[in-house]
């Protein structure tokens, strides 16, 4: 039997904005598409149902024009302080499909975890982020460099 070792991912960034400002861009669909993905690329569709049962729906376009969607169920959703949620590949209907679809490579789960918390001092919103479930450190390493410049991007929509 092989193992396989699920490898996660943190990253802790402080804004120079309000908790409700930051709140408001993490949840608000017209927010993300402000910010949302790595440099470069562009989030054309964000569906929102933000409540714990609802869904999520996101494209992000490359640079080159390649679509890539993801979708994830809002598991926990504490407002100014958590948010919960599954991560998965998608295609344009929302259907769950494997990272391979993308041309991804490693033995990605079908699903990941996402939790992100905010903490609001002196007016700065600090947000810390764990992403759970991927196959290897290479695939984390990318979504950790993805991550980054996408919270790059939400450091200046704040602005």
């Amino acid at each position: 039997m092989a193992i396989i070792e699920i490898t996660m991912l943190f990253i802790t960034r402080t804004f120079h904005a309000p908790l409700g400002k930051v709140w408001a861009a993490w949840t608000d669909p017209e927010s993300i598409k402000k910010w949302w993905g790595p440099k470069g690329y562009t989030t054309p569709v964000v569906k929102n149902d933000f409540r714990v049962g609802g869904s999520s729906l996101y494209c992000m376009r490359s640079p080159e024009g390649q679509d890539i969607w993801s979708t994830g169920i809002y598991k926990e959703i504490i407002p100014m302080e958590r948010i919960v949620s599954t991560d998965s590949f998608a295609n344009e209907d929302g259907n769950v499909v494997p990272a391979s679809d993308y041309g991804i490579s490693g033995d990605w789960p079908l699903e990941l975890k996402v939790m992100v918390t905010f903490h609001e001092e002196d007016g700065k919103t600090r947000i810390t982020l764990q992403h759970t479930g991927f196959p290897d450190n290479e695939n984390k390493t990318s979504a950790e460099a993805g991550w980054n410049e996408s919270l790059d991007k939400l450091a200046e929509y704040l602005v």
